[in-house]
């Protein structure tokens, strides 16, 4: 696709890459703890004691354990990483849906779910799964009895001096699958929503709020069509990966040590988070665009 995309797309897309940037940005800065949390529960595992009784259980040990800041343990790789992620994101899905749309501009949201496939397998590739490992690595981490990463880079050379390259690349499988899921989910949801509202007139607006109410029923068909995606992957990037030989390997672990309910763990704080995140992200993306349509023309 992208051998495809001319030099006058690029700049078309320019704009797109500077509204998502901006609101990866802020969105990842709010709901962060959430992900925390999320992360911490996913890689607790039953085979061993539990070291989290639950949501409050895992924010008041690590409150009590590393101050509030440790709440905000990895924060510093997704938000290097949100700003691409969020511009892959869009950027993919506007070059898709652009090829896609009617002569009246419209998009189905058959298209919609494809277009979002589309964008999600390359934010997974280009930036997701490198920012995702190194976050759950940075999560688990703190969770040892001697921590041995000090800060982002120092982190990220000892990943790749250890690892290599490779060892950024964790659960790429798991990670296709699941970032492709949850854009065709949420772009197929957010379509058919607009679409309904819209009716027979394109050309009405949306009202923030009601695009935040869109964005969240959005995030949250994600969160209930693939959390078990989402909990092997974080298996997969965390410290204890050795343990794994594939994707489906690590899934029949789960399954044999743990059962089905083991694939739906953090699913709570992962709904709230991401109901958050996609909320926020499509209002604040709709707000940039107005602003930046006033001095800057993408159409």
């Amino acid at each position: 696709i992208i051998s495809h995309v001319s030099p006058l797309e690029i700049t078309a897309m320019s704009p797109t890459v500077l509204k998502c940037g901006i609101a990866g940005g802020i969105e990842i800065c709010i709901t962060f703890p959430t992900e925390y949390v999320k992360t911490q529960l996913q890689l607790d595992e039953k085979a061993n004691p539990p070291r989290y009784k639950g949501i409050v259980d895992c924010v008041k040990q690590t409150v009590r354990d590393h101050g509030v800041k440790g709440l905000y343990r990895g924060l510093s790789s997704l938000v290097y990483g949100s700003i691409p992620k969020a511009a892959v994101r869009f950027g993919m899905f506007e070059f898709l849906s652009n090829k896609m749309r009617d002569e009246s501009g419209k998009l189905d949201s058959t298209q919609g779910l494809i277009c979002g496939l589309g964008a999600g397998v390359a934010e997974a590739i280009v930036v997701v799964c490198p920012m995702e490992t190194v976050k759950v690595k940075f999560i688990h981490d703190q969770t040892s009895a001697n921590p041995k990463y000090r800060g982002f880079f120092h982190g990220v050379r000892e990943i790749v001096r250890t690892q290599g390259l490779k060892g950024t690349y964790q659960g790429l499988t798991a990670t296709v699958l699941k970032q492709g899921s949850n854009q065709a989910i949420r772009f197929y949801v957010m379509t058919a929503l607009r679409n309904w509202y819209k009716g027979d007139n394109p050309q009405k607006t949306i009202n923030p709020l009601v695009t935040g109410v869109f964005g969240a029923v959005a995030g949250a068909a994600s969160v209930f069509g693939n959390t078990p995606l989402d909990v092997i992957k974080t298996r997969m990037q965390g410290l204890e990966a050795h343990k794994y030989k594939s994707t489906v390997d690590c899934a029949i672990k789960i399954m044999k040590h743990e059962g089905p309910a083991a694939f739906y763990k953090g699913t709570v704080p992962r709904l709230g988070r991401v109901c958050m995140d996609v909320a926020i992200v499509f209002i604040i993306y709709e707000e940039v665009v107005k602003v930046l349509n006033k001095v800057w023309k993408t159409d």
